[in-house]
């Protein structure tokens, strides 16, 4: 398995969503990044990150609240939102722009 830094550095989009087992706005976007994954299929790469299993992630992000989204771009945040997100908005932010 890869490392979380060689996979934000891929060169693709990385969508990452900091979570919660225990939130419950975290398992409604469970099905939205399901949505997502299907439509940008190969040209984003979506990650989930478990914040009580990995809580020294989610310090280094500043990650205070559940589920935030981190999308990075070549290695570095380009863009990042706390709470539920539509599944168009996130398909749009991977793959419209292209950052």
């Amino acid at each position: 398995m890869s490392s979380f830094h060689e996979i934000i550095n891929s060169g693709k989009p990385v969508l990452v969503d900091f979570y919660a087992e225990w939130c419950g706005p975290c398992k409604s976007m469970a099905p939205i990044l399901e949505q997502v994954k299907k439509s940008v299929g190969e040209n984003a790469i979506i990650l989930k990150v478990d914040v009580d299993k990995n809580p020294t992630a989610a310090n280094a992000y500043q990650v205070r609240s559940v589920p935030t989204l981190i999308v990075f771009k070549d290695g570095k945040s380009v863009w990042r939102q706390s709470g539920v997100v539509p599944a168009p908005q996130l398909s749009e932010l991977l793959l419209g722009n292209r950052m």
